[in-house]
């Protein structure tokens, strides 16, 4: 039988195993390539997806765990790629293989979601789980500190 769930705001379907996990459906069956496949344990990030607005690794999230909930991947984040973390990467020039850099956005956003004018410490304790090979974690900084920057100043300007 069939898993139904939202991807990236539209109702889709999988007839992959149950047991199947996330990050391969979403590839393999979906062709949603932005999520990547870093470990396979869940410990770097690279797959990193939004459930229901939580970020989760998709390589440890079997199919079944996703019936009927709503799954954001880094192609529905934005599909213009207008979002204020996404526009701050790359004013920051984060990306240098960029391998990682779905994954940190993803946890990134779940950051300014929750928080939309988070500290040096706090942005660090939120993505201290996310790995970047090639250590542009300064630079992962700057960018989310100038996405909340710039959030907070058009959030101004509307209330304004």
């Amino acid at each position: 039988m069939p898993t139904t769930f939202k991807l990236n705001g539209e109702a889709v379907s999988s007839d992959a195993p149950e047991d199947a996990m996330l990050l391969w459906v979403l590839r393999e069956r979906l062709e949603m390539m932005g999520t990547k496949f870093g470990c396979g344990r869940g410990a770097c990030g690279a797959c990193t997806v939004h459930v229901d607005g939580r970020a989760m690794r998709s390589c440890r999230l079997q199919l079944s765990r996703v019936a009927g909930r709503d799954v954001t991947t880094i192609e529905g984040l934005s599909p213009d790629r207008s979002h204020a973390l996404q526009q701050a990467w790359v004013e920051e020039q984060v990306p240098q293989c960029g391998y990682c850099q779905s994954g940190q956005i993803m946890q990134a956003a779940t950051l300014l979601a929750e928080n939309p004018s988070p500290t040096r410490e706090e942005i660090v304790s939120h993505m201290d789980d996310i790995l970047c090979r090639c250590g542009t974690y300064g630079r992962i900084i700057r960018a989310i500190q100038r996405a909340a920057g710039e959030t907070a100043a058009a959030d101004a300007g509307r209330s304004g």
